[in-house]
């Protein structure tokens, strides 16, 4: 990592600076959501037990979050009653990226999972960018190991 960043569980303070890291997704084209369903939202997550955004914080003034993924531990009654994990929502500043701060929140979030006894982790994509993909196959997510399906609603 080339900046000294701090890799922690974001705060409801947070989210105004983590909003703008969101447009960096890889193959989006949501719009950004109202104030107040975002801040909704963020509280719900951040109360959820079993979920934590984690973020990569670089030191300002001000501070800068310059990456993020969100970990949702579900309980599970397969696999011995052992918990599985999701992480969506990895995005990392374009002028951040090639630094080390996306696989350090994503290896946070892996650390997390399996220190809580996660018997898997599952990460999708929607970008089929060859350089996205590859940074997950750095990271140790195997591709092909599942089918992934998905109803949405716009």
């Amino acid at each position: 990592m080339t900046l000294p960043a701090t890799i922690r569980a974001a705060r409801p303070d947070d989210l105004p600076r983590l909003l703008p890291l969101f447009r960096h997704l890889d193959a989006t084209d949501e719009a950004a959501p109202e104030p107040d369903a975002a801040r909704d939202a963020f509280a719900r997550l951040l109360r959820m037990e079993g979920a934590t955004v984690f973020v990569a914080e670089l030191p300002g003034p001000p501070p800068v979050l310059a990456a993020t993924c969100t970990l949702v531990v579900v309980p599970n009654i397969t696999h011995g009653a052992r918990s599985h994990a999701l992480i969506e929502n990895v995005a990392t500043l374009a002028d951040h990226r090639q630094q080390g701060l996306g696989s350090a929140v994503l290896h946070a979030a892996v650390t997390a999972a399996q220190a809580q006894g996660c018997y898997k982790v599952v990460l999708t994509t929607g970008s089929k960018r060859e350089s996205t993909l590859r940074f997950y196959d750095r990271a140790g997510f195997q591709r092909g190991t599942r089918t992934a399906f998905q109803i949405r609603w716009e």
